[in-house]
């Protein structure tokens, strides 16, 4: 039977952190990891585990230097290191770290083209998430599932949640309805309305185009 060596935790750590492994982890992990983040905080979606991360990571950046294989070869090979060590240093940085976050908005651009949603699935999951995250102002009626009405103003200082958070939209006015279903005036010193969608069975929007066209609503 062989000998074996015991290794202390000293060792342990100081493997893990020999600068050759560190380099590995950053070329291979680090920019897929800044892709996943990037895109994420573009198009929220629901958080995957850990592990899967991690493989998607190490994918996402094998495919960064795949497409960034040909401007690689150039500089290894034009002496750059060696002619000018700073800009050396700032194409990797391109690479590394600005590159990533290029390819994860091009991708999600990309993904919203009606000529690719002809084969593949929108981006994002939820109605709900494709109609707030276009930053218009609406009137909104909320008709909650006890059959009661509410209306107000969604505008600039107004909230929606995203995914994967639970469905909630705060209005910056509640406003009155009038008889006919219009919007009569908004509530005296309205500071606004908090809507949970598990509440509301349907949520009507029209355009905002102008003050006096929200007046005479």
């Amino acid at each position: 039977m062989g000998k074996i060596t015991p290794v202390n935790k000293q060792g342990i750590i100081m493997d893990i952190w020999e600068v050759d492994k560190l380099v590995i982890f950053i070329a291979f992990v680090v920019p897929g990891f800044i892709s996943l983040k990037t895109y994420s905080l573009l198009q929220p979606a629901d958080n995957k585990d850990t592990s899967q991360q991690l493989v998607d990571a190490v994918a996402y950046s094998s495919v960064n230097y795949a497409l960034l294989l040909g401007p690689i070869y150039a500089v290894e090979y034009s002496g750059l290191q060696t002619i000018s060590p700073t800009l050396y240093v700032l194409f990797y940085v391109m690479v590394l770290l600005v590159a990533p976050v290029l390819w994860a908005w091009a991708f999600l651009r990309l993904r919203k083209t009606q000529l690719l949603q002809r084969s593949v699935a929108h981006p994002t999951g939820r109605p709900w998430d494709f109609v707030f995250s276009q930053r218009m102002h609406y009137w909104v009626i909320a008709t909650l599932i006890d059959g009661r009405q509410i209306s107000g103003r969604f505008g600039g200082k107004s909230f929606a949640s995203s995914s994967p958070s639970p469905e909630q939209i705060y209005l910056e006015e509640a406003w009155i309805m009038s008889e006919g279903g219009g919007f009569e005036r908004a509530r005296t010193d309205s500071a606004g309305i908090i809507i949970l969608a598990k509440e509301i069975a349907t949520l009507e929007l029209f355009h905002v185009r102008d003050a006096q066209q929200g007046e005479e609503a």
